[in-house]
Order: C-alpha cells, then sequence, then structure tokens
C-alpha cells in the first residue's frame, strides 16, 4: 500500500477525475466510509448525538455525507457548517430534504450555539480541513479548535472523529498546531499520508482507519512511498525447499559482543536463527566464548584474538577478513563497544574488505565509530545496511535529534541517496531506504520496544533474512517488518511494560508461520 503527500493525494484525485471517475463517486464513498467506521468504533450509532462538523471543500462534502448516512441509521445528527457552502450542493440540498438540523458559523460569531451542541453530543466529526491546512490556524478557527479540545479534556468520554488527518495535523510531516484536534479515530481516505506514522501527529490521530473509496490502485504508481502490510510480507518471504540443507539458508557471520555487552551477542545471533538463517557463526573475543557457548548450543564460533586487557588485538581484522568470503552476511557493531582497539578494529575491517565479500549490515557501536571517519560511505559498498536509531542519525548526518525526529521519511531517504546505501531508521514507525528513493514505513509504534537489546534482535533478524538470499532492501524490511509484529504479539500477551528483547527470539517463527498460513 502507498502512503501519499497531500500533493500526491491531489494528483491523484485529478488522475482519478481525467479518468472519468466523477468527484461525487469517490465522496460518497468516503463519507459512507467515515460513518462506517464510526459505526465500527462505537459499536451501535442509533440515538447516539453525533455533530458534524462541515468545513469548506471536499471534507466538508465528506462529513456531510457521513451525517447524511449515520441518520439514516438511526443516529440523531446536527451538520454545523464551518463556512457558506458554494454552489450547487448536492450533499447540503440532501441533508436539507432529510430536515437534519443545520446551523452555520456566519450566524454563531460568539460561538454560542456551537458550545450547546459539542456539549450535547456523544461524537464530534471533524470534517473541518483535512490535508488543506498549510499554515497556522487563527480566528474562527482557532477558537472552536480550543472549544472542542476543552470539552475533550472536560469530557474524555466524547468521541472525536477525524476525516483524514486531524484538523491542525500536517499529513506531510506530522508537525502538529497548537490547537490540533486530538482525535479518538481518524479515517484517512484512499491513501495514507506521511504525517499520521510520524509523532507527535501519530498520537493525536487516535485509532487509524485507512478506507478504501474506490480509487484504482495504478493511479498511484510511480509513488516511492510503501506501508508494509501482512500481504506484502508474505510475497517476500524466503523459500524454503523441503530438498534444502543448512547452507541453502545462508552462512551469517556476526562480530558482536563485548565485555560488557555479552547479552547483545546472544540476541543478535538468535535473532538471525529464529527467522531462518542456516549457519551463524559468532565471532567475539576468545575470552567471551566460554560464557556465550553456554547458552548458544547452536551457534558456530571464530573467537578473535585479544589483548591481556581483554580487548580486541591487531590480528583480530586479518583473522575476520580471512574468512569472509566463506559467508553470505557479516553483521558486525551489536554491543561492540567502542575502545580504541575496537574502532581500530572496525576501520580496518571496513577498509579492507575482500573482492569476494559479504553483504553487511552495520549497527550500534558500527555505526558510532563510522561517525567519526570522514567521508565514511565512500568506503564501504552499496548493498550495506545501516540500522541507526535517532541518536545514531544524527552523529551520522551531524545534525540533531530533533531535526531526525522532525521529519524522519525525508531524512532517512536522503541519507540513503547521499550515502548510497540502504538505512533503516529504527523507532517508532520505522522506515527503510534505499538510494533510488525508494522508501517503506513500519505501521508499527510499541512502548515496549524501548527497552535494551531489541535492537540487536533486529539487526540479526535483517542479517538471517540476507543471509537467505533476498534482496538487501527486501531483507532489510521484512525484518522490521517481523520484529514488528512479534513485539504486538507479546504486547498482547504481556502488555508494553516488562518486555524483554529475549521474549521476541520465540515469537518470530510464530509470525513468519502465520504469514505462510
Amino acid at each position: 500500500m502507498k502512503i501519499v503527500t497531500a500533493e500526491q493525494m491531489r494528483e491523484i484525485d485529478r488522475r482519478a477525475a481525467a479518468s472519468g471517475i466523477a468527484t461525487g463517486f469517490l465522496m460518497e464513498n468516503a463519507g459512507r466510509a467515515v460513518a462506517e467506521s464510526i459505526h465500527r468504533f462505537l459499536d451501535y450509532t442509533a440515538g447516539k448525538t453525533i455533530l458534524a462538523l462541515a468545513g469548506p471543500g471536499n471534507n466538508g462534502g465528506d462529513a456531510l455525507v457521513a451525517a447524511r448516512c449515520l441518520h439514516e441509521w438511526s443516529a440523531n445528527v446536527i451538520v454545523f457548517l464551518m463556512s457558506v457552502r458554494t454552489g450547487e450542493d448536492k450533499n447540503l440540498s440532501r441533508i436539507e430534504e432529510l430536515d437534519i438540523p443545520v446551523f452555520q458559523l456566519v450566524k454563531d460569531a460568539k460561538l454560542a450555539k456551537l458550545k450547546k451542541l459539542v456539549s450535547a453530543s456523544a461524537v464530534v466529526i471533524d470534517g473541518i480541513l483535512g490535508t488543506g491546512k498549510a499554515r497556522p490556524l487563527e480566528g474562527s478557527f482557532k477558537e472552536i479548535l480550543n472549544l472542542l479540545n476543552a470539552e475533550k479534556k472536560r469530557r474524555p468520554a466524547l468521541v472525536v472523529a477525524a476525516i483524514d488527518i486531524p484538523t491542525g495535523l500536517n499529513a506531510d510531516t506530522g508537525a502538529v498546531d497548537p490547537g490540533c484536534l486530538q482525535a479518538d479515530l481518524t479515517i484517512t481516505l484512499g491513501l495514507p499520508k506521511p504525517g499520521l506514522y510520524n509523532f507527535p501527529g501519530a498520537e493525536k490521530a487516535g485509532k487509524l482507519v485507512i478506507a478504501d473509496i474506490g480509487i484504482p490502485a495504478e493511479l498511484s504508481n510511480g509513488i516511492q512511498t510503501e506501508l508494509m502490510t501482512a500481504g506484502w510480507a508474505g510475497t517476500v518471504l524466503p523459500a524454503r525447499p523441503a530438498s534444502a540443507n543448512k547452507g541453502t539458508f545462508g552462512r551469517v557471520l556476526a562480530v558482536v559482543g563485548s565485555e560488557n555487552y555479552i547479552g547483545a551477542a546472544y540476541l543478535a545471533c538468535m535473532g538471525a536463527a529464529r527467522v531462518g538463517a542456516g549457519v551463524v557463526t559468532l565471532s567475539t573475543a576468545r575470552s567471551l566464548q566460554p560464557i556465550l557457548a553456554a547458552k548458544l548450543t547452536e551457534i558456530t564460533y571464530a573467537p578473535l584474538p585479544e589483548t591481556a586487557k581483554g580487548t580486541l588485538s591487531q590480528k583480530a581484522a586479518s583473522a575476520i577478513l580471512s574468512i569472509l568470503p566463506y559467508y553470505r552476511v557479516l553483521l558486525m557493531g551489536c554491543g561492540l563497544g567502542q575502545h580504541p582497539h575496537t574502532k581500530n578494529f572496525v576501520r580496518s575491517v571496513l577498509t579492507g574488505l575482500p573482492e569476494r565479500r559479504p553483504i553487511m549490515i552495520l549497527d550500534a557501536d558500527a555505526l558510532n565509530i563510522l561517525s567519526g571517519i570522514d567521508g565514511w560511505w565512500e568506503q564501504l559498498p552499496a548493498d550495506t545496511i545501516i540500522t541507526p536509531h535517532a541518536g545514531e542519525m544524527s552523529r551520522l548526518l551531524k545534525i540533531s535529534i530533533d531535526e531526525v525526529q522532525g521529519n524522519r521519511l525525508e531524512v532517512c531517504r536522503k541519507a540513503a541517496s547521499v550515502w548510497n546505501k540502504i538505512v533503516v531508521l529504527k523507532g517508532a514507525f520505522s522506515i527503510i531506504a534505499e538510494p533510488s528513493g525508494r522508501a517503506r514505513v513500519s505501521d508499527a509504534a510499541n512502548a515496549g520496544l524501548a527497552t535494551a537489546g531489541t535492537g540487536d534482535v533486529l539487526a540479526g533478524a535483517i542479517a538471517g533474512l540476507a543471509g537467505q538470499g533476498i534482496l538487501p532492501f527486501d531483507a532489510a524490511s521484512l525484518g522490521v517488518y517481523l520484529h514488528a509484529a512479534a513485539a504486538e504479539i507479546v504486547r498482547d500477551e504481556l502488555g508494553d511494560t516488562g518486555m524483554l528483547a529475549s521474549d521476541l527470539l520465540t515469537v518470530l517463527p510464530k509470525v513468519i508461520k502465520k504469514l505462510k498460513s
């Protein structure tokens, strides 16, 4: 499923009109979808007082259609027009024919009537501005939003249902106006918008419903941003032929872990194994092998030479480089630490790659070490996958975390293009981008993942999938999807407090099994 900016959605609407699809047809579908979504959200609407705020343009028209449908389903519907609707408005005419009460802002300058209507309503439909809002809210619109937010705060049971996006939310970035409505339900029309998958906008949207309104899929051809879905994930799962052997599913070399981060090695290796990698080899400091071998019984080992103080020695890099040709994937970084010897080791490996080299996934400390190397991206192959969280991304780009988080999608896309790498920007609604401009977005935001080690599991999962031969961009994307889906299952069972990274490991195969069924 594609994700579209406000302008891209307007262009799709223009294409639809040019192809003979009437605006009225789409509006009827949109309004009905809004009404149906509200009905499902409430379980029933009969007898409930529902106030539809209808703004100018198509968003207001959608609100009028939704109001009519809810009236026909026995709700007590009231319409409040935010502006005079000009020309022949068939939807407004039908509202009036049904004797649905209609009030107008132009006749309620002090908002006395609107205050009474809002206080008497169980549901308010936000059809005020939609994606058309491009400047700070002022005047009556600002007053009305403040009124609604105040009532919502006073009476939390009031349900606010937003059409397309909550008024005051930037559809492209997720930035919000100070008066932005807090919705309980947002019904986004046709295709989802990027701002619904970035905070603070995502929090303002409440429950998100994506409504099909009859726009042909081919009209979004050329859009480079996709929302990852279960249907998509099922199409890119690696094949598992019955005739396979362990070599069929790839060999992953994991250069991870250190004295202070032993658990990272376990989580990364098991992440790779649990998504189906054939052979996972752990390469870590020799003194750590006995500790990890007690727990990682299915993993093979390539211990690294170390100094008397337990840090990687100068010989460690050559030891790794000598065995790289035997592996399909190199995962490096999880829990390595940033001791000066470790930094030298990472630099030596990455600058000494043999001609026959594996696909690389660089995470955590490997990225922090890269951030101190000018032009690091010029030294790495184009199919390298890097997996920064916001803090690591800020160090790599030399910008603030706020700048990263302000428009995660475009920051990630631009970084992938400039660096010529596949970039996974981790966090709520993780983003995966490749140099061509294509990007995929996860629809998951799970507080349970905000705990140590979950990133190690993700890096391992991506490595394990790449080891099975699927393309790096697909491996990175599918790893994010499986990781998020596993976390959703764990949250459903345990809640989002106390979730551990290791809880995800045994659930990953269950997610894959479900996708195959």
